[in-house]
C-alpha cells in the first residue's frame, strides 16, 4: 500500500489540499465564513440546483432506456452480439469533448438536425441528457447486464409455477436480487452526470453550468479562487457521498447471490414480443449510439467543395489552424499517444499494487482506501490541474515545465479502472497455491511470476487498455498543464471549437473522429482477450 498512498498523497491530496487552502486562508488564517458567503450566492444557487437536477434526470433517463439493452444482452443470444457489446461501450471511453463535438454536429448550428428539420437543440438541457445517455449507456449495459446474466432464470420459473404471473414473478424473485447492480450503476451515472464537464462545456453553453465547469471558470477566467475552493469542497464532499453508499451496493452484489455461468442462460428470442423488443433495443441502439458518431465522422468530411480529406490535410500545418497552436493540429496526436503510454504504465504499477494489497487485508482501513483510489473519477480534475501549476513549482519537485506532468494527472484517472479490473481477478486466485509455492521454495516475488502473473495476464491487458483510453481522453486537468507547443487531443480539439470559422470547426471534427477510431481499436481489441463478463469495467 505504500506506493499507490504515496503517489496519491503527493499528486492528489496534496494539490487539492492546496488549492483548497489558497482559497479559505487570508494571512494563513482560515477564512470558514467564505463557505457560507459563496453558498447563500443567487448565482452559485443556480449551479448547484441545476448540476443536481440535470444528474437526477440524466441518471433516470439513462435507466429507462438501458435496461430493455441490459435485458436483451444479458438473457438473449443473436448474431453480432459480442461485437455490439463492444459497440455500445466505445461512447463510454470517449473523451467527453468528443461526446460533445459528436453531438454538437448532430443538434448544433448547421448540424444533422438542423439541415433536415431545421432543429436546433445545443444550447439546451436536452442536448446535455441526451449526450449523458450516450456517454453513460454501457455502465447500466454492463453493470446490470452482467448480473442479470448470471440470475438463475430458474427461480423465476418456479415462482410462476406457483401461480405468480410474469410480472409478479419479476417483481417478487429478480427485481429484489438485480436491486444492488441497478443501484450501482444510477450511483455511477449519477457521478459522471454530477461532475459532467466537457459535454456540459460544449453543449450547454453560456446558460448551463454544472459544479466542475463553474470551478473552471472561477478558476481559469476569473480567478476567484475562494469561490473555486468552497465549490471544491461540496463536490468532494457529494461524490464521498455517492462512493461511500456506492461501495455498500457493490458489497450486497457480491455476497447476497449465488450466480450461474452467462452461458446458462443466454437464448434466441422466441415469439413476436421478443423480437420486437430486440429490434427496439437495436434502434435505441442505432439512434442513440451509432448516429452521434457517423454524424461526426461525415462532418469531418463534408468541406465546401463536396465530401473530402481536406480537413484532415489541413491538421498537417501550422497555419491551417489560425494562429491556435504553435505546432501543426495533427503533431496533438503524437503527444496524446505518448502521453497516454506513460501514463498507463504509471497507473498500472499503483493500481496494480493497490489492487493486490486489497486483496491480502480486510478491514475498515482498506475499504477506506478502496474508496480512495475511486475519489479522481469524481472530485474536479480543474481543481487537481491547477493544483499541480501552484504546489508542483518547487525543487525537488519542480515540474511545471516538464512532459511528465500530463502523464501523472492521466494516471490518477487511469488507477481507479485498473484497479476495478484486477481486483475481481486478483481475488479470484486461490491463495494455497502461493503457499504450495512457497513450500516448495519460491520467493514472494518468483511466488507472484509464476502463480499470479499468469492467472492475471489477461486482465492486465484489458486493465492496461481501460487506462490508455481514458488517459487519452483526459481533459479537466490536462486543460491547464498541456504546454501550447505540446497539446493533447482532447485540449486540441476544445480549441478548435473555442474559434470561429468553418476550417477550424472541420478540424475539429477531423481530431474527434481520430480520437473516437483510436479509443474504438483500443476498446475492439480489449473484448477480444477479454474473458470475464461480469460486468466490472
Amino acid at each position: 500500500m505504500a506506493v499507490p498512498v504515496a503517489f496519491f498523497a503527493l499528486f492528489f491530496a496534496y494539490p487539492v489540499t492546496a488549492i483548497v487552502g489558497r482559497g479559505l486562508k487570508a494571512d494563513g488564517v482560515w477564512q470558514f465564513g467564505r463557505i457560507g458567503e459563496v453558498l447563500t450566492r443567487p448565482d452559485i444557487r443556480d449551479v448547484l440546483w441545476f448540476t443536481t437536477w440535470q444528474a437526477l434526470a440524466s441518471t433516470a433517463l439513462t435507466l429507462l432506456i438501458a435496461l430493455p439493452g441490459a435485458y436483451v444482452f444479458a438473457r438473449y443470444d443473436f448474431p453480432g452480439k459480442q461485437l455490439l457489446r463492444a459497440v455500445v461501450t466505445v461512447p463510454f471511453v470517449l473523451p467527453t469533448v468528443v461526446v460533445g463535438t459528436a453531438f454538437l454536429a448532430m443538434v448544433g448550428r448547421g448540424g444533422f438536425m438542423d439541415e433536415l428539420w431545421g432543429v436546433r437543440l445545443d444550447t439546451t438541457v436536452w442536448a446535455i441528457l441526451l449526450a449523458h445517455v450516450f456517454f453513460n449507456y454501457a455502465v447500466v449495459v454492463r453493470t446490470v447486464g452482467g448480473l442479470w446474466s448470471q440470475l438463475d432464470p430458474r427461480q423465476e420459473e418456479a415462482a410462476r409455477v406457483l401461480g405468480a404471473g410474469r410480472f409478479a414473478a419479476w417483481r417478487r424473485v429478480t427485481l429484489p436480487a438485480l436491486a444492488p447492480a441497478v443501484a450501482a450503476a444510477a450511483l455511477m451515472v449519477f457521478l459522471f452526470t454530477f461532475t459532467s464537464f466537457g459535454v456540459v462545456q460544449i453543449l450547454g453553453g453560456p446558460g448551463y453550468a454544472t459544479l466542475e465547469v463553474e470551478i473552471y471558470r472561477q478558476t481559469a477566467q476569473l480567478l476567484a479562487l475562494p469561490t473555486a475552493a468552497v465549490l471544491t469542497l461540496v463536490q468532494f464532499a457529494a461524490v464521498g457521498a455517492i462512493l461511500a453508499v456506492h461501495a455498500w451496493t457493490v458489497r450486497r452484489r457480491e455476497t447476497a447471490l449465488k450466480l450461474v455461468d452467462p452461458a446458462q442462460t443466454a437464448r434466441r428470442p422466441r415469439g413476436a414480443g421478443q423480437w420486437a423488443l430486440l429490434c427496439g433495443v437495436l434502434l435505441s441502439v442505432l439512434v442513440l449510439i451509432l448516429l452521434p458518431l457517423g454524424v461526426l465522422v461525415e462532418r469531418s468530411l463534408a468541406t465546401p467543395g463536396g465530401h473530402g480529406l481536406d480537413y484532415y490535410r489541413a491538421l498537417g500545418s501550422v497555419d491551417a489552424g489560425g494562429g491556435t497552436f504553435l505546432v501543426a493540429p495533427l503533431e496533438a496526436v503524437r503527444n496524446s499517444v505518448q502521453y497516454a503510454l506513460v501514463a498507463t504504465a504509471i497507473a498500472l504499477v499503483v493500481g496494480g499494487l493497490a489492487a493486490a494489497a486489497l486483496t491480502r487485508r480486510t478491514g475498515r482501513l482498506v475499504r477506506g482506501f478502496d474508496a480512495l483510489l475511486m475519489l479522481p473519477l469524481g472530485v474536479s480534475a480543474v481543481t487537481v490541474g491547477f493544483g499541480f501549476l501552484i504546489t508542483l513549482d518547487k525543487p525537488p519537485l519542480d515540474l511545471r515545465t516538464s512532459w511528465i506532468l500530463v502523464p501523472l494527472a492521466q494516471a490518477l484517472v487511469g488507477v481507479p479502472f485498473v484497479v476495478r479490473t484486477m481486483l475481481p481477478v486478483l481475488r479470484a486466485v486461490d491463495g494455497r497455491l502461493r503457499e504450495a509455492a512457497a513450500v516448495l521454495g519460491a520467493s514472494p516475488l518468483r511466488a507472484w511470476r509464476e502463480v499470479d502473473l499468469p492467472l492475471v495476464r489477461r486482465a492486465l491487458l484489458v486493465a492496461a487498455g481501460f487506462a490508455f483510453a481514458v488517459s487519452l481522453g483526459e481533459f479537466g486537468a490536462t486543460v491547464f498543464i498541456a504546454r501550447p507547443d505540446r497539446p493533447t487531443l482532447p485540449v486540441a480539439v476544445a480549441r478548435l471549437l473555442g474559434r470561429a470559422g468553418e476550417l477550424n470547426y472541420g478540424q475539429a471534427m477531423a481530431l474527434s473522429t481520430l480520437l473516437m477510431v483510436v479509443c474504438a481499436v483500443s476498446l475492439l481489441l480489449l473484448e477480444r482477450i477479454r474473458t470475464d463478463r461480469s460486468g466490472e469495467f
